[in-house]
C-alpha cells in the first residue's frame, strides 16, 4: 500500500512539473516570437515557376503577417494545418504532389521557418514563392 501510494505521488509530481514547462514554454514563445511591424508598408512577393518564370507582386498593407496579406489579395490558397496556413496554390498554379511539388517560402532567398500566416512582415521586405519538386 504505502508503495502504490509513493507511486502516485512522483506521477503526480511529474504532471506537475511537465505542465509547467509546457506553460512556460508557451509563455516564452508568446514573449519572443517574432512579432509583424504595425503601419503602413510596401512588401514584394515574388513568384517563380519550376520554368524558371518570375512574376512579382508589391503590395501596400498595414496587416503584420504575410498570410493575411497573401490571401485578402487571393495571390495563394492552401489548407489550415496544425502549424498554420499551408500553401498549395499560388497565383493560380497548384502544387501537384504527385510529382511532390510544393511551395516553398524564403524571405530574401533563405528558407523560412514558419507559415506564412505566422512570418512578421516590415516595410520593403521581399519574400519568394517557388515552386519545389522533390521532397
Amino acid at each position: 500500500m504505502k508503495h502504490t501510494r509513493r507511486q502516485k505521488l512522483i506521477l503526480a509530481v511529474s504532471a506537475f512539473i511537465l505542465l509547467a514547462a509546457c506553460v512556460g514554454g508557451w509563455l516564452l514563445y508568446r514573449r519572443y516570437a517574432p512579432q509583424g511591424q504595425t503601419g503602413d508598408k510596401q512588401i514584394t512577393v515574388q513568384v517563380i515557376q519550376l520554368d524558371g518564370n518570375r512574376d512579382s507582386h508589391t503590395y501596400r498593407t498595414d496587416e503584420a503577417y504575410l498570410g493575411a496579406v497573401l490571401t485578402a489579395n487571393h495571390l495563394v490558397a492552401g489548407e489550415e494545418g496544425a502549424y498554420g496556413l499551408f500553401i498549395t496554390t499560388v497565383d493560380g498554379v497548384a502544387a501537384d504532389q504527385s510529382r511532390q511539388q510544393w511551395w516553398c517560402l524564403t524571405k530574401g532567398g533563405e528558407q523560412v521557418n514558419t507559415s506564412a500566416d505566422q512570418t512578421p512582415i516590415a516595410d520593403g521586405d521581399t519574400f519568394e514563392l517557388t515552386l519545389t519538386e522533390g521532397y
